[in-house]
């Protein structure tokens, strides 16, 4: 397969990030936070998301990357002025931030990508 190139016109938002305490979480990264996201496809071609790979780095410096196919189980076909909105979420130990890409093929079958905008997740503190 060739290189991804970044496809003018597809794009991704993160649309909200929300802690979420009541979700389960894994004790070593006990703090989820739900996010919402927007890939919107205004190139002139139709687009299949094929995958997803995130880097989450905390507040030391260590970074967790998740990589994966499709989006939350889903391949999205968007034609062109068409868009997916979906949620998800990350677990994380302390302060972090989040960002990737969307991997995708056209139906001419050229590899593409957009970028997933770089967010934070912090910890809110807790009182006494």
């Amino acid at each position: 397969m060739s290189a991804f190139t970044e496809l003018a016109g597809l794009s991704a938002k993160v649309d909200r990030v929300v802690h979420m305490p009541r979700l389960e979480a894994p004790p070593d990264r006990p703090h989820p936070f739900v996010y919402f996201i927007t890939i919107r496809n205004n190139s002139p071609s139709t687009v299949t998301i094929k995958g997803r790979k995130w880097v989450v780095t905390d507040s030391d410096g260590q970074r967790v990357v998740v990589e994966g196919d499709g989006v939350v189980g889903e391949f999205p076909r968007l034609e062109p002025g068409e868009h997916f909105s979906y949620n998800s979420y990350h677990t994380i130990g302390s302060d972090s931030v989040a960002e990737g890409a969307y991997f995708g093929v056209t139906t001419d079958g050229e590899p593409v990508f957009t970028r997933i905008p770089r967010f934070e997740m912090r910890v809110p503190v807790r009182s006494v």
